[in-house]
């Protein structure tokens, strides 16, 4: 269980420099191949019959714009990487829906970098909810730095959040080569059922304790009561901690185009302040 890839979203966007910068911290950290993919994404253009022709000239150009696009955030990565002196990477642009496009690449990387999603675009339908369909389509973890902030290091405290479910089993595991760099672990199962005593979960919080030490994580497990939703009750305990990487399952499924996810899962998205490894 180590890491030799990662994959990172390269765009146009005011935090791609931060985020390149970071994911190749990271990949020296743990002398990984840095893949840098920069989907075009769609132009999208209402149909009108009556001006065809004109519309399009007007796609082609739309089209040009976003391929020029790709090229320079590419440009950008490859002078971050050659500037830092990392050498093992390459670039990636593809024509293509960018979810779309992420998911199918992170099937030969083991780690997605992304950064999370800032307020909605005004362009509301055409706008991509990029991180939330990448995190529910994904094959791979998905680390998801937040918008604010500066992270250099992922070795502080890491808090796990842990409910015995299929997705936290695999978040933990995808996490395994990071959580052996962490200064401490803390993994923490919120009991949401005041009148439960909660040692069915103590017993598997002991199990899930073993099993890390196995993997040369040494964690200490707890359980508390949640008195607010679980999110907050997360971003709390992070605090608390001093925690710098949260590791959770991400819970949710795709309806259709329709992406439906859980309530700790939408929460942490929307409000996150370290960096977040989910896995679905």
């Amino acid at each position: 269980m180590q890491f030799h890839s990662f994959l990172v979203h390269l765009d146009s966007d005011a935090h791609c420099a931060e985020r390149i910068e970071f994911a190749i911290r990271l990949a020296r950290e743990h002398d990984c191949h840095l893949v840098g993919a920069a989907p075009t994404g769609a132009a999208y253009m209402p149909t009108v019959p009556a001006a065809a022709a004109a519309q399009s000239d007007l796609m082609a150009l739309a089209w040009d714009a976003l391929r020029d696009q790709a090229e320079a955030a590419t440009q950008r990565f490859h002078d971050a990487c050659t500037k830092a002196g990392f050498k093992s990477f390459e670039v990636v642009i593809d024509e293509r829906d960018k979810a779309d496009s992420l998911i199918e690449r992170a099937h030969c990387s083991d780690l997605v970098i992304l950064t999370q999603d800032e307020a909605k675009s005004p362009l509301g339908a055409f706008a991509s909810d990029l991180v939330e369909q990448v995190v529910l389509g994904c094959a791979r973890p998905t680390l998801v730095l937040p918008h604010a902030g500066h992270f250099d290091s992922l070795s502080k405290p890491a808090l796990v959040a842990w409910d015995d479910s299929r997705e936290a089993a695999r978040a933990v595991s995808d996490a395994l080569p990071l959580l052996r760099k962490c200064e401490s672990v803390q993994v923490v199962a919120w009991n949401e059922d005041p009148t439960s005593t909660g040692e069915a979960m103590r017993r598997r919080l002991d199990a899930l304790q073993k099993w890390l030490l196995w993997h040369g994580v040494t964690a200490d497990v707890r359980m508390e009561t949640a008195a607010m939703p679980i999110a907050e009750a997360m971003l709390s305990r992070a605090s608390d901690f001093g925690t710098g990487l949260i590791v959770m399952g991400a819970y949710g499924h795709m309806r259709l185009s329709e992406r439906i996810l859980g309530g700790a899962t939408r929460g942490l998205l929307q409000s996150m302040t370290v960096p977040v490894l989910m896995s679905h």
